[in-house]
């Protein structure tokens, strides 16, 4: 069990990341896409965070966000204490090790053209001063931990099947010692019997080395099992940020409630009604004023098209951005002012 009292490693305040459009013969900037608008939570060492949400929500563009693969156009990102956001090049560089990212496509993700000890040795030509025999033996070691066979150093990527090729990455993740690693669907790209050996791995490698994750994943199904708590993603922003059995059990905001809807259940019988969202997905470039899920949600009413619900606590570690639990000052039949009421329904 997690201690809650532990200061986070990972602090996320306000993350934004636009990406500007150009159009017109000069190329002048007419809009934006607006891919995280504005979103923010903490992730404690070595907790597991999952973050979910459909194609196109923006979950991959935080996490490169989070460790300045990108620029982010605004917001603050803490990890073990240093600003990331404004820290310098140099200083940067020297943070890297910390930090590690395992990707979404294991073949695209690995240099065609060198061999898997090359690939896991080259974090640590760049970042230590080890000699080539010391290096040769962590390279064994980070093999041993996730799996490989010693014979399989000098063979290249494309002689590994996909599994294989997302363990190399897993260990070139490793390499360097990280406190934090953003798993990036690390088994989007893999077979139905490779996925739960992946996911098992990162989970012996979390009990072992102490890592903290961010997995990020559209199979909740997997989310389920790997994750401590779980943020829902919709259009750039969090709607719900929960701890994963509560979550599962009863969801609060209304899109987790149609996404997890839509969880094949082994017995058919506890299987709830079907969610079955209308419209489409707005437009990152042009999101609705109000609610971002205001335009499909089946609750909705008039203050959602208006107002942008924040993301509050509404019972014990459980956060959602949605009307129905946000505060509202309602008249009364006194003279004093009205009063302030939070609705929870269900909560």
């Amino acid at each position: 069990m997690l201690d809650a009292t532990v200061a986070p490693l990972v602090q996320v305040r306000d993350l934004k990341m636009h990406f500007p459009i150009h159009s017109g013969v000069l190329r002048r900037q007419t809009g934006a896409v607006k891919a995280v608008d504005g979103i923010s939570f903490d992730i404690r060492a070595g907790e597991t965070l999952g973050l979910v949400g459909e194609s196109g929500c923006g979950k991959s563009t935080v996490g490169r966000a989070l460790i300045r693969l990108y620029e982010p156009t605004a917001g603050s990102v803490t990890i073990a204490g240093d600003e990331i956001t404004t820290m310098p090049p140099e200083a940067l560089r020297k943070k890297r090790p910390q930090m590690q990212m395992v990707f979404q496509d294991p073949q695209a993700s690995l240099n065609p053209r060198m061999t898997l000890a090359q690939i896991i040795g080259e974090p640590l030509v760049e970042h230590t001063t080890l000699s080539p025999d010391r290096r040769l033996e962590r390279i064994y070691e980070l093999m041993d931990q996730v799996g490989l066979n010693r014979r399989f150093a000098n063979r290249y990527p494309h002689e590994f099947s996909g599994g294989q090729r997302q363990r190399i990455g897993i260990a070139r993740a490793l390499a360097l010692n990280p406190k934090f690693i953003v798993c990036d669907e690390p088994i989007a790209a893999l077979d139905v019997s490779i996925q739960a050996q992946v996911v098992n791995l990162l989970e012996d490698l979390q009990d072992r080395l102490g890592l903290t994750y961010l997995f990020i994943s559209h199979d909740l199904s997997m989310v389920r099992h790997i994750a401590d708590r779980v943020a829902v993603m919709y259009l750039g922003r969090i709607v719900e940020l929960s701890p994963r059995d509560d979550l599962y059990a009863r969801p609060l905001h209304p899109y987790a409630e149609a996404l997890l809807s839509a969880v094949p259940e082994a017995d058919p019988e506890q299987k709830g009604q079907r969610i079955i969202l209308k419209g489409d997905v707005p437009s990152p470039a042009n999101p609705p004023k109000g609610c971002a899920f205001c335009t499909r949600c089946p609750k909705v009413f008039d203050r959602c098209r208006s107002d942008r619900p924040a993301l509050v606590e509404v019972a014990p570690g459980r956060q959602v951005a949605c009307h129905l639990f946000q505060p509202q000052t309602v008249p009364n039949t006194s003279n004093g002012p009205g009063e302030t009421r939070l609705q929870q329904q269900g909560v």
